[in-house]
């Protein structure tokens, strides 16, 4: 910077502060623009300016010995927050409440803007939201109108039951056999929740507490992929139906029988009783259809 110092001196130009770059304005006069210093750089070394230039005349400089004046690869800024992130999953967990509760009701189209203007965001993360609701089976995209919601009988929700019962059936017993009484004790907490959550009659809050008690009694056999799948069905076969036997789907005594078959499940699984078990996980998933 000593070379640019006496190239200042040498037109006539003020000093510039230390702190402020200079750039040449159009009469060729030094404008100060001020800008924040670079943590750990060395005293008297200008930054924001290409090596080899003279950060007071924004003219070649004697490029120093060993200093290299190739162009090198930029580096990319630190990646901000992305907050459009947190807003979808916002979105798709209300959508998902939604779909439990029969708020959105099967075979009507629902629109972005329009969904975006109730949650009071943009169309954007309802968009995306609702892609992923797709890529579920939960909805269907009705192009240039929306997304419709699936409709769904008896039929489908049997389907879902039948092969969630072959997942998860197999996986409890080999279970029952080999897991430690602490270890199922553990999951106390997660049954009691589910008889709380049963007796408030809300069906989005008790579908969450259930499909938790699950993944935790699967998670146990150490197979991710599995978990994966049977929460995916799980969350499938709790949408509600479009039949006239259950029009608004299943009611506070369902709930609350189906809560005390995971307490009932439980004290099964702590005594190792592998007949109960097998009983208890067929009348549960018989009750599910």
């Amino acid at each position: 910077m000593k070379q640019g110092a006496q190239g200042s001196a040498m037109t006539g130009n003020p000093p510039v502060p230390q702190g402020v770059e200079a750039r040449a304005g159009a009469d060729g006069a030094g404008t100060g623009v001020a800008r924040v210093p670079s943590q750990g750089r060395a005293p008297g070394v200008d930054e924001g300016v290409a090596p080899g230039v003279d950060a007071r005349r924004g003219v070649p400089a004697p490029t120093a010995r060993g200093e290299h004046t190739h162009s090198e690869t930029p580096i990319p800024p630190p990646r901000a927050v992305v907050q459009r992130a947190s807003v979808r999953g916002q979105i798709l967990d209300a959508l998902r409440t939604a779909l439990v509760t029969g708020e959105l009701k099967p075979g009507v189209v629902y629109s972005a803007p329009a969904l975006g203007e109730r949650f009071g965001v943009s169309a954007t993360p309802v968009r995306e939201a609702m892609q992923q609701l797709a890529l579920e089976g939960a909805v269907e995209v009705v192009p240039n109108r929306g997304f419709r919601v699936v409709e769904r009988g008896a039929r489908e929700l049997a389907e879902l039951v039948e092969v969630r019962a072959l997942i998860e059936v197999p996986v409890m017993l080999r279970l029952t056999r080999t897991v430690a009484a602490e270890r199922w004790a553990e999951l106390r907490p997660l049954a009691e929740a589910t008889v709380r959550a049963a007796a408030t009659g809300c069906r989005a809050t008790y579908a969450e507490t259930d499909r938790t008690f699950h993944r935790a009694v699967l998670s146990l056999c150490g197979n991710e992929q599995l978990v994966q799948i049977a929460d995916d069905l799980h969350r499938r076969a709790q949408w509600p139906l479009v039949s006239p036997a259950r029009p608004s789907g299943r009611g506070r005594a369902d709930l609350l029988a189906d809560a005390a078959e995971h307490t009932a499940l439980l004290d099964a699984l702590i005594a190792g009783d592998v007949d109960v078990v097998r009983a208890l996980v067929g009348e549960h998933f018989a009750g599910a259809s």
